[in-house]
């Protein structure tokens, strides 16, 4: 049989209907807990000796299809669920690194992950390198001999930034580094980390996959021997296990994931054109410009370029005069929602970056970020233009 588009993949995922009743939507197993029946069994299900349910923390049927399904459409072995995309990467981290090691990271990252690493990991006694320009060059140059994870996130958030997932990831191949890629902004559909050399990808579910801001979720996907080990360790002590009927809405928002992400895109270069042509807009960051450095990069690694697009404008005051005076665009931290979601990064997501970070990615106070949705593209620039003649 040929290989499977990935439309017929979102639809299908690793199989048509429930594997225990048949069943063409996965059913949500509601339930904390499972009878293993006999003491002998119970007992055999602990020692790993044999292969069941026991409690929803550690594994449940229907949190279990979505693994499978993302980890197919990520060209993954196996995947993983979490109660959130800040859990994932915080299991994933914490697996890798322990007191002593070195995590290389660059400095431009979603505010959370930001502060998980900065607040939390060097009382841990994790070192922490953050860089600035995360290239290849920059990568090899940075690698210790202790240094057990390299994490990047392409397209970045909030800059759209885009990086060498294969030249990165064949550094950390040499050097023995495994490399998670944080795929939010792209997912699956556009870029697939671990065929270009990855070691993991990472989501936050609760923006594309999801894609209508009804759940929080977070996916890990990568080796089988790795999310094992993962499962047993730091999966089940922390405890951050997305609920089955979150996973169940992630399974839903797997099968329209194509179709919603060609949308977001279409409207996101439309958004993007419209908003570099005009005179109250002093830069645009969109990978589907020409102008935008990562361009011929995010045409080698992406399908189309996303639906984010970033842009500043002369300041703070502007920015609010702008976003106060939308009312199609909504003002909403998240993103990967059918609506457009729009925010000022500096002051909400990012807000717990000091000054002297927000100079160093280049963040200014005059940026603005917007996820595109899937509304009429025209409505979008009207709104848009509409709040421009504010400033």
């Amino acid at each position: 049989m040929k290989e499977l588009d990935f439309h017929t993949l979102a639809v299908q995922g690793a199989s048509p209907c429930d594997e225990h009743t048949g069943a063409v939507t996965t059913p949500i197993y509601q339930t904390s807990t499972f009878s293993y029946f006999t003491a002998d069994r119970g007992a055999a299900l602990f020692a790993k000796e044999e292969e069941g349910y026991i409690y929803t923390r550690l594994s449940n049927p229907t949190n279990e299809k979505l693994e499978k399904n993302l980890a197919l459409l990520e060209g993954a072995e196996a995947g993983l669920t979490f109660a959130s995309g800040l859990a994932a990467i915080n299991a994933l981290a914490l697996y890798h690194c322990s007191a002593g090691d070195h995590f290389l990271v660059q400095k431009e990252l979603y505010g959370g992950t930001y502060e998980l690493f900065t607040k939390h990991f060097p009382r841990l006694g994790i070192d922490m390198t953050y860089l600035t320009e995360m290239t290849v060059e920059t990568v090899r140059a940075n690698v210790r001999d202790n240094t057990k994870l390299i994490f990047l996130e392409t397209p970045s958030n909030p800059l759209m930034n885009v990086f060498d997932i294969a030249g990165i990831a064949e550094v950390g191949r040499k050097a023995g580094v495994p490399v998670a890629v944080d795929n939010t902004f792209a997912t699956p559909y556009l870029t697939q980390p671990i065929k270009l050399g990855a070691t993991y990808a990472v989501h936050s579910a609760t923006k594309y996959i999801g894609g209508h801001g009804d759940s929080i979720g977070g996916m890990l996907a990568g080796p089988a021997e790795a999310m094992d080990a993962i499962r047993a360790s730091t999966y089940k002590d922390l405890g951050a296990t997305t609920s089955p009927f979150n996973a169940f809405l992630f399974l839903r928002g797997l099968k329209t994931l194509p179709l919603r992400m060609d949308r977001h895109c279409a409207n996101a270069q439309k958004v993007a054109e419209f908003l570099a042509g005009h005179d109250k807009v002093q830069k645009v960051y969109y990978p589907g410009l020409p102008t935008h450095p990562g361009h011929e990069l995010a045409e080698r690694q992406m399908r189309l370029f996303g639906g984010m697009v970033g842009f500043d404008v002369a300041g703070f005051d502007a920015a609010k005069k702008l976003l106060d005076g939308l009312e199609v665009c909504v003002q909403a931290v998240s993103l990967g929602d059918v609506l457009t979601l729009i925010e000022h990064p500096a002051s909400t997501t990012h807000h717990g970056y000091p000054e002297e970070d927000l100079a160093d990615v280049g963040l200014t106070e005059g940026y603005v970020r917007i996820s595109v949705g899937i509304e009429d593209a025209g409505d979008l620039i009207d709104d848009l233009a509409a709040g421009l003649e504010r400033i």
